[in-house]
């Protein structure tokens, strides 16, 4: 970080402003906000400022800038246009050990002011280190639209009742969950129509009839994603930051993982080949376990759980263990890692089908059909085929597959070093053995179709990621 965001208390400190005009009046306006001591140095005051110094609101403490007029402020704001006394405040500040900020001069700046969404006392804080302004000003404004205008006073309401909260709750969990309800209930919807009073009394009588929730377990699936966290979706983001442990797997990017709360336990029960493994088996103990001990599990999963992700598995045990359960879906590798990489999955002209395949399975049930997979027209997009790739294009051309039938193999697919490798069924092992992991086999005429819609990381103006490496090896 170029700056630490912190947020600090101005009430009865006093803030010395250089400068009278239209620049220092707005800068003056928060600082009055915030219930500081405003001290103006100005030849000249603009007509608003000399309406808050008649209103004793300010006070106009010279005309010209002395070094000594910073002794004993707790910051100082420089907004005039002469940049050699703007650099002298900076400069003598400093000497003081004073915050100084020098508007629109990033350089000359010990804090810098954020894009404010006041809900007081909620505020929202955004900041670019001083590089895009304008963009902090339009996340700004999203969230403006987003946030709403009862949100201080929902945050009033709870301030008032935490003691009452916490003497109902023991637990540091319980109370965090009767909050997590009463934000999303009944008591946020009152507040949010003005109803404070009827609020309160739903506050009241969730708390009443509270039971000591941090017995109440849960586990819930979530789908991550191929790995960009941009697919993360929305719900599968508000289950994460309510977690308080996330079983994760290798699958799960490090983007994605930031984003899960940063109180709650991370535990990786990922399977690799040729690595260290969780057993499957003591993944499903792990759920059981922690939900029976009233914690909020997440297991969060690479692509969908659903999809090659054995989240049946995995909730059959919690099931059978009476725990409450839901399922987040994500989007599959098949679907995210060939869209990134410009090959429709279907074409009219080229598949009219697609067929998901694994290429691992239980060793009793490896009846693989491959009369139906090596059929024409169809696209094959292989999950954890990349060792068995020698075996797939062999099996595939002895059962009528062409051996120039065009194949991808996209690694690290969504992610900014992806890497789409293209070529023909007979070199698919070759491919394979040179793809990152974790990799995707795609098998079919529309892998033809790469190099005319590949988009992934080509338009640096649109897109910010890097560009992804490719291979033709047809």
């Amino acid at each position: 970080m170029d700056y630490l965001p912190i947020f600090a208390d101005l009430k009865q400190r006093p803030v010395l402003v250089v400068g009278g005009g239209e620049v220092a009046a707005r800068k003056i306006d928060l600082l009055l906000r915030a219930g500081a001591q405003v001290r103006i140095v100005a030849q000249a005051l603009s007509p608003e400022l000399e309406q808050r110094r008649q209103a004793a609101e300010v006070s106009w403490s010279a005309q010209a800038f002395l070094p000594e007029q910073l002794d004993d402020v707790f910051l100082v704001i420089a907004a005039t246009d002469d940049a050699a006394l703007n650099a002298e405040v900076f400069e003598q500040a400093n000497l003081r050990h004073v915050l100084a900020n020098v508007v629109d001069d990033q350089p000359k700046c010990s804090f810098i002011f954020p894009s404010i969404v006041d809900r007081s006392p909620i505020v929202v804080a955004i900041s670019s280190s001083g590089k895009a302004p304008v963009l902090a000003r339009m996340l700004r404004e999203k969230l403006e639209t987003l946030l709403p205008n009862s949100l201080g006073q929902m945050a009033d309401i709870a301030g008032r009742w935490r003691e009452n909260v916490k003497a109902q709750f023991s637990s540091m969990r319980a109370r965090r969950r009767f909050w997590e309800h009463a934000f999303a209930g009944r008591f946020a919807s009152l507040a949010s129509a003005g109803k404070l009073a009827e609020a309160e009394q739903a506050l009241q009588q969730q708390l009443e009839n509270a039971e000591d929730i941090s017995h109440n377990g849960s586990v819930t699936l979530v789908g991550a994603g191929p790995g960009d966290a941009g697919l993360l979706t929305l719900r599968g983001l508000q289950v994460m930051q309510q977690a308080d442990v996330v079983l994760y797997d290798y699958l799960v990017s490090e983007e994605v993982l930031e984003l899960v709360r940063r109180d709650a336990d991370k535990i990786c029960v990922g399977k690799r080949a040729g690595s260290h493994s969780v057993a499957q088996e003591e993944t499903n103990r792990l759920l059981v376990e922690l939900a029976l001990q009233g914690k909020k599990v997440v297991r969060l999963k690479g692509g969908d759980p659903f999809i090659f992700g054995r989240g049946g598995e995995e909730l059959q045990a919690v099931q059978a263990a009476g725990i409450p359960f839901q399922v987040v879906p994500g989007v599959t590798a098949a679907a995210g890692a060939t869209a990134y990489a410009g090959i429709p999955l279907t074409h009219r002209d080229h598949a009219q089908s697609v067929i998901f395949v694994t290429g691992h399975c239980r060793p009793e049930n490896n009846g693989v059909q491959w009369e139906t997979l090596a059929k024409g027209q169809q696209t094959l997009a292989i999950y954890m085929g990349t060792l068995k790739a020698a075996e797939i294009s062999q099996q595939l051309i002895a059962h009528g597959r062409a051996a120039n039938t065009p194949v991808a193999v996209i690694g690290r697919g969504t992610r900014s070093d992806q890497q789409v490798l293209t070529g023909t069924l007979d070199n698919l092992e070759h491919l394979a053995q040179q793809a990152p992991a974790p990799a995707l086999l795609v098998i079919g005429e529309v892998v033809s179709l790469h190099q005319q819609l590949a988009w992934f990381g080509h338009h640096p103006e649109t897109d910010g990621t890097q560009r992804p490496s490719v291979v033709n090896l047809a």
